[in-house]
């Protein structure tokens, strides 16, 4: 009844112990009536067996007494031998001999005879054999035999049968099933109980589990202690201590970025508020105009903190969170971004170029990947001065592939290149105005697509007076794609920008 609540209300809450319950008593419930039938027909087949060997001696008794005389059959069976034979205060006894042609020779005459009496007419069943029939509207157990005279040339001989009413048998029948049957209406309950009982023990340490939760304090996120824990529960709280661990690493990161953000943005907010003072109180209108565009420049960099911070954060979470990867062409993917900075390159008048390389397929995210290269570029166009150069390619190398950001800036030492995807990290001595977050969103990035980010020293070197520059590398995983998808276009390969 409870599975069948269930099945019309599937939000009805289901119980552990009540479905355990459930499993463990119908297969019995089930098994019970077979298990009546099943005693039934043994105790049947038992109590038949010592009145079978009964009549099997009547039977015998009864063909000592048989004697061939110029091949008839002549029974010597005295009347006191006859009365003990009929004697039984419960079943009634009977018996006749009939000769081969179907007369009677002695005994009852409407005692029924075998169906096909000539199949066994012959010496090869000279056995006793039992068979069901009826007698008067009684059952009878019925033994016969068929005895041959061995000086007779043919298969001729006599029928001899033994019935008995079957009364004993089933009082005795009835007896085993009661001695069997009866016990279990109470070992039944009893064994009922005793797996309630069971289950209320087995199932405590899910009530521990529970109590263990429960007292935990608001803030404990620590997993749990796997030494006591059983076996079948072990999964559960792995998983359980899985989600904590995931849990911990959001509630951090959104600890940092809170920490980051207050930290951050109160520079450039006190920069406003102070060029905004300066405003209120300046009188002359140059002054003025100058003070609204150092309001305006302010403002720009608080947006672009503001952005480069959502950026970190979103990379974060992706990290921790099962994202969805798609098979897509880091080439076009690349090609397009550079696009977007062709302009702010020619206004720094810096050489923006992009070299093609085919078809590179990566599982990426498309919109994290547009960001870390976003911050790539921007990094790259930032630190390298007017007339210098930036260039932009991806390299496939076996079973990865290399995004490379090219530039002659002022280069890196070994010391920062390690140091630069810190947050905030800025290298010391350079005029460029900047938060530090950009490496450190690029990492991240990276990290969420099985990648790597590293920063060196540039080895190419287009004029020797150019200056050593560096080289932003990401190195990623091949997505092996045969035949490409077709909703990735193949992108127009062209040359580079400038």
């Amino acid at each position: 009844m409870r599975n069948l609540r269930k099945r019309e209300n599937p939000d009805l809450q289901r119980s552990l112990f009540g479905e355990i319950l459930d499993w463990m008593l119908a297969p019995l419930l089930f098994v019970w009536p077979i298990s009546i039938a099943f005693t039934h027909y043994f105790a049947n087949s038992v109590a038949s067996f010592p009145y079978d060997q009964s009549l099997r001696e009547h039977v015998a008794a009864i063909s000592r007494q048989i004697s061939f005389v110029d091949g008839r059959a002549q029974l010597a069976l005295p009347g006191l031998a006859q009365s003990f034979l009929r004697s039984d205060e419960i079943d009634n006894v009977y018996f006749h001999l009939l000769d081969h042609g179907g007369q009677l020779i002695a005994g009852d005459p409407e005692l029924p005879v075998p169906r096909k009496p000539e199949a066994f007419l012959n010496r090869e069943h000279s056995e006793v054999h039992f068979r069901d029939d009826e007698y008067r509207g009684q059952a009878l157990r019925i033994a016969y035999l068929y005895l041959f005279d061995a000086s007779a040339p043919a298969d001729l001989g006599v029928l001899i049968e033994v019935g008995e009413t079957t009364e004993k048998r089933s009082q005795l029948a009835n007896k085993i099933i009661a001695s069997v049957i009866l016990p279990q209406f109470v070992i039944i309950p009893l064994a009922v109980v005793l797996v309630w009982f069971g289950l209320s023990q087995g199932l405590r340490p899910l009530t521990r589990l529970r109590d263990r939760i429960e007292a935990r304090r608001e803030g404990d996120l620590s997993p749990i202690a796997l030494r006591r824990v059983p076996e079948e529960l072990r999964p559960l709280t792995e998983a359980f201590n899985s989600m904590l661990t995931r849990m911990q690493h959001n509630v951090a990161a959104q600890r940092r970025f809170i920490a980051d953000a207050a930290h951050q943005m109160r520079t450039p907010l006190t920069g406003l508020k102070t060029q905004a003072q300066l405003a209120v109180r300046e009188t002359d209108p140059a002054e003025l105009r100058h003070a609204l565009r150092q309001i305006l420049m302010g403002a720009d960099r608080a947006s672009h903190l503001v952005d480069q911070l959502l950026s970190l954060a979103r990379a974060e979470a992706s990290g921790h969170s099962q994202q969805t990867l798609v098979a897509l062409d880091l080439d076009h993917l690349l090609r397009e971004v550079v696009e977007t900075w062709v302009v702010h390159a020619l206004d720094k008048c810096i050489d923006l170029g992009y070299e093609p390389a085919g078809t590179v397929f990566i599982q990426g995210n498309a919109f994290l990947l547009r960001e870390m290269v976003n911050n790539l570029l921007d990094n790259a166009l930032r630190y390298t001065p007017a007339g210098g150069r930036v260039t932009a390619r991806v390299v496939a190398q076996g079973d990865f592939a290399l995004l490379e950001i090219e530039d002659s800036g002022p280069g890196i030492s070994d010391e920062e290149s390690q140091k630069v995807f810190d947050r905030f990290y800025r290298v010391e001595g350079t005029d460029s105005e900047g938060s530090g977050l950009g490496l450190a969103i690029v990492r991240e990035i990276a990290e969420v697509h099985q990648g790597a980010a590293s920063l060196r020293p540039n080895t190419r070197k287009v004029r020797e007076d150019e200056p050593p520059g560096c080289v932003a590398r990401i190195v990623f995983p091949v997505y092996r794609l045969q035949p490409p998808p077709a909703a990735i276009a193949e992108p127009v390969r062209t040359g580079g920008f400038a």
